[in-house]
């Protein structure tokens, strides 16, 4: 079994939350296999009901004014005997169904049964509903495996991830002999990616060429989604914008240049497809701060953005198999910029980041800027040996008015400080993450 992060806050829920729990994510991210591992582990009294294996569950739901009757028709149709205070319902693929999610509440509130509710396109089909009940769900978003994960997959030890984290948050080298195979696993991780069923068949087989055929499928099911979408609404653009990010990041300045797709077209017409790539979880944007400073999201300018694959195994795959083997088998001497940057987009955008990308005439540009321990936090993303040339780095640093404390440039490199900016091999991007802890305030 692939471990999952997401695993820990699931079996929380199973031990004692009373809401319901509701996962969402992009296709194939594992959603599905790992709620059912989780409730296994746990010895779970459960039912799964797949709404597009089954869909005449949808008019058992549909039809179903309480509890009672949703049990009545359910055990009818399951040939299942379901316990009060026990019985978990798994109800995946809801996004069938997305009514379902404003009839929770009653069911939350009867409390003879508790509910799991997964599907993919949840953040594309719950936007169009009227309102989702607040207090009654528990709600867990799921990506593809990160750098962290791939690693426990690929047999790298706890104990090795332990070290590099003390390492990271001591800002000292990384042993050089580990330093050099964890580069070589992050080579491998850019071209397998993080979706679950190629990673599995890279552990078990090793073959490249199975990996990349499971990573085509998995493109094609992304485009009949899109297809269906198109259809509905006339407006969206989404096979063209997704097929336009591999070359878009191949660009010395990554931004999507809108005219590639149609000579004149403006970003109003595109706006839309972007927001609904982004929704689904198969695209990751990052728009422009038009200031280095707290609070970035009242400075965006978001006509200016760069969009990113949500899985770079899926971005390689795209590439085609000449680049794929460079990768593995001389890394160094591949132009890798936007696909490292591709690579850390996945991380800060997994850890709960909201990312942005900053440019300047006077200052340059700065490939990403978080929010992170309440500073601004510029990052910088080199695959070549001239790591230490980043002046747009150096010119907001040095900026007294943005109070700038600590910027990260990632490279091939080892870990090293000079004054405020941390040199940090690529993959220890896995560690950036967000350590602010809001006291509990007493009533004034």
């Amino acid at each position: 079994m692939l471990k999952r992060k997401a695993e820990k806050y699931i079996i929380k829920w199973i031990e004692g939350s009373k809401t319901a729990l509701l996962i969402s994510g992009a296709r194939q991210v594992g959603k599905t296999y790992t709620v059912r591992e989780c409730l296994k582990m746990q010895e779970c009294n459960y039912l799964e009901i797949n709404l597009i294996d089954k869909p005449e569950f949808i008019t058992v739901l549909e039809q179903s004014a309480s509890v009672d009757d949703l049990i009545t028709n359910i055990t009818a149709l399951a040939d299942f005997r379901p316990v009060k205070g026990e019985t978990i319902f798994f109800i995946d693929e809801v996004q069938e169904y997305k009514e379902i999610v404003t009839k929770i509440k009653f069911w939350v509130d009867e409390g003879s049964f508790r509910y799991i509710l997964s599907g993919s396109l949840l953040g594309v089909e719950l936007r169009a509903l009227r309102s989702v009940p607040v207090g009654y769900l528990t709600k867990i978003k799921m990506y593809p495996m990160d750098f962290q994960e791939f690693l426990i997959a690929s047999g790298v030890l706890g104990e090795t991830i332990d070290y590099l984290r003390s390492c990271f948050e001591k800002c000292i080298p990384v042993n050089e002999a580990v330093n050099d195979k964890m580069l070589k696993h992050l080579r491998r991780y850019l071209v397998v990616g993080g979706m679950p069923q190629a990673v599995q068949e890279y552990v078990d087989s090793g073959n490249i060429g199975n990996v990349t055929q499971i990573q085509e499928n998995i493109i094609e099911l992304y485009k009949r989604d899109y297809t269906k979408y198109e259809h509905i609404d006339k407006k969206l653009m989404l096979i063209t914008v997704f097929s336009q990010i591999p070359a878009q990041l191949l660009k010395q300045n990554r931004r999507f240049n809108y005219s590639d797709i149609k000579k004149k077209l403006r970003f109003e017409r595109l706006e839309n497809s972007f927001l609904w790539l982004t929704y689904a979880g198969v695209a990751i944007s990052v728009y422009n701060a038009t200031e280095p400073r707290v609070s970035l999201a009242q400075n965006v300018k978001s006509s200016l953005l760069k969009l990113y694959s949500s899985d770079v195994g899926l971005l390689t795959c795209q590439y085609g198999s000449a680049l794929r083997a460079r990768i593995l088998l001389s890394g160094d001497n591949v132009n890798l910029g936007g696909i490292y940057e591709n690579c850390v987009a996945e991380e800060l955008n997994s850890h709960g980041f909201d990312i942005y990308f900053y440019n300047s005439h006077k200052q340059g540009e700065l490939d990403f800027v978080i929010e992170k321990d309440l500073s601004v936090i510029p990052i910088e993303v080199k695959s070549g040996k001239d790591y230490y040339v980043h002046s747009a780095i150096s010119n907001v640093v040095s900026n007294e008015e943005y109070n700038i404390k600590e910027a990260i440039v990632l490279a091939n490199c080892n870990i090293e400080v000079k004054g405020s900016i941390k040199y940090m091999p690529v993959y220890m991007a896995m560690f950036i993450e967000d350590n602010v802890n809001f006291p509990v305030l007493e009533p004034i």
